[in-house]
């Protein structure tokens, strides 16, 4: 009689919530194979121009997301997930999770979303502001302008500005825009630490998260006197509203509650991994944790981020937080606000219908097709040069105002041209930061990609060129849920640290695209011309992007033709 082979594998999840939906990934622990995944997308997806609940029309740069589309990826593609690995689930040890930052949800003391009451269902502040909600940037530079004049000591540590996806600027939005709604929040809470505080019953804030987007540094948040300054209602913002207890990277945050068991078909009691950002949990599952190796998790905008043993001010960064990514080095961010969203963005507004045609008909995506058409250009050959603003810019010159710029364009320009112009814009920008960081004495040695858009080989090449560096690629087309299942192992105790984790469990081929020398040759006088745009609008020797953006909003605010008639006869009679 044979009996069963008793398992002794045992297995994690890692959950990443990203822009546009929400992926959950089983991975085995003994040495990071993935065995099972599945997607969900966010039902309300991003509410950028009009509020789903009332059909209300958004602002300008606003992006407001539904937090309960964050549970049903808990509901729906954690329990699709387990049965596609077709593993026991009582062998699943742990569950870690990563989200997009700064990624904000206004709350109650006991974690209730204020837009699930029903008399704030219809007030757009009562819902989540996405990272890329930029509507808070003149709040923004009040607490740039006012940290500089006062010298505050934490500036330096953001490359000397702070920016409107951040917790501050966007909370003084709140406060602002809808005091009410402001007072009657509790918590103002990074998604990162609300989805664990849905699995756990506990809240616990991530020191990533914590110190980036929430300006702690060195175990204290702006002071009492500065946030008066800005505003007096806005002078216990810190201590009200968002200190609590910090997590370390790679802790436990908690167990599984008996609800989130009954959502995941998981164990209840396993243990849930303190939450943390999508860019920094990756650098481990890329096994790129070491001095040097700047890691870019390049989709829908890019993060680059990158372990130092130094300190040093780098302008215009994200950030420096020490244990930021790994407990022992401080860890850098930086990032572009607008990456894969900027060729979206071309694809679906710029293409002429033939183009899609042909692609349909060639069985290949439209980006597919217009990288083939233009990949055997040499460089130079549009005689186009773009800026990569799109979103506006996050670094090096943390400015949301700023907006994209195409130069050169005539009448014999394709679309395949300009689709390569901001394709090298965005490679244009990602050396610009790695620039910056050189010169700061933070030394980039190493190129690693993770994300959608290293499927691209045209584009890693042109990143490789422009760079000139070797690239390596992650070895997982799902880099961040991975490094939240390495955070999720090392929670359960299967691994001491996160480092140790990272070296079993993830995945990296080594310099998969190296420079030619002839592209970066070229690429260098194209990058010249971008560096002199770059400064030319940027740095505020022309500030037409801003004074259109504030046309763009006065436009917006006045009446429409119909009702200023209306208002001009009802006038007239009266």
């Amino acid at each position: 009689m044979h009996t069963k082979p008793v398992e002794t594998e045992s297995y994690v999840i890692g959950v990443d919530y990203g822009t546009l939906s929400g992926r959950a990934v089983v991975v085995r622990v003994s040495d990071g194979a993935e065995l099972g995944s599945a997607v969900l997308d966010y039902p309300h997806a991003v509410m950028d121009t009009i509020l789903a609940a009332t059909g209300e029309a958004l602002p300008p740069e606003w992006a407001l997301q539904v937090p309960a589309d964050y549970v049903a990826v808990l509901q729906s593609a954690v329990p699709a997930a387990v049965v596609n690995a077709g593993i026991d689930p009582t062998r699943v040890i742990g569950i870690g999770t990563d989200f997009t930052a700064c990624t904000m949800v206004p709350v109650l003391a006991d974690g209730t979303p204020l837009n699930e009451l029903c008399e704030f269902a219809d007030r757009p502040h009562a819902y989540v502001k996405l990272w890329r909600h930029h509507a808070a940037q003149a709040q923004a530079d009040r607490i740039n302008d006012l940290a500089f004049e006062r010298d505050e000591s934490w500036l330096p540590r953001y490359g000397g500005l702070i920016s409107s996806e951040w917790e501050f600027a966007k909370g003084l939005q709140l406060l602002e825009d809808d005091p009410e709604l402001y007072h009657r929040m509790d918590h103002w809470v990074e998604a990162a630490d609300w989805i664990v505080w849905q699995l756990t019953g506990r809240y616990v804030r991530n020191a990533c998260t914590a110190g980036y987007k929430g300006i702690l540094q060195d175990g204290e948040y702006p002071s009492e006197a500065f946030l008066g300054a800005l505003n007096p209602a806005f002078s216990r913002f810190a201590l009200d509203k968002v200190a609590h207890e910090i997590g370390q990277l790679g802790a436990s945050a908690g167990t599984l509650s008996a609800e989130a068991a009954a959502w995941t078909g998981l164990p209840e009691g396993i243990h849930v991994a303190v939450g943390n950002v999508d860019a920094h949990v990756t650098a481990p599952a890329a096994q790129a944790v070491n001095p040097g190796q700047m890691v870019a998790i390049m989709g829908t905008s890019t993060c680059h981020v990158m372990n130092s043993d130094r300190l040093a001010e780098v302008p215009g960064m994200c950030g420096v937080v020490d244990g930021g990514i790994i407990s022992g080095l401080y860890g850098y961010e930086a990032g572009q606000s607008g990456v894969g969203d900027i060729f979206a963005w071309f694809v679906n507004n710029q293409v002429p219908a033939r183009y899609v045609d042909d692609a349909r008909a060639l069985g290949r995506s439209v980006h597919q097709h217009l990288t083939e058409l233009i990949k055997d250009q040499p460089v130079g050959g549009h005689g186009l040069v773009a800026l990569d603003w799109h979103s506006g810019n996050r670094s090096v010159l943390v400015d949301h105002e700023l907006s994209g710029l195409v130069i050169g364009t005539t009448l014999t320009t394709r679309p395949e041209e300009i689709y390569r112009a901001l394709l090298e814009a965005t490679a244009f920008g990602t050396r610009t930061i790695v620039e910056t960081f050189n010169a700061s004495g933070v030394p980039v040695t190493e190129f690693i990609v993770a994300g959608g858009l290293l499927k691209n080989a045209f584009l890693m090449q042109t990143y490789s060129d422009i760079l000139r560096l070797p690239i390596s690629t992650i070895a997982s087309d799902q880099g961040p849920a991975l490094g939240a299942a390495i955070h999720a192992a090392v929670a359960a105790g299967a691994y001491s640290d996160v480092r140790a984790a990272g070296a079993k469990m993830g995945k990296l081929d080594k310099n998969v695209y190296v420079p030619n020398e002839a592209s970066s040759a070229a690429y260098d006088e194209l990058f010249e011309e971008y560096t002199q745009l770059h400064d030319y609008f940027g740095r505020g020797e022309n500030d037409v992007m801003h004074r259109l953006k504030a046309l763009k909003r006065a436009a917006a605010d006045a009446p429409a033709p119909a009702a200023l008639s209306a208002q001009v006869e009802q006038s007239a009679r009266s």
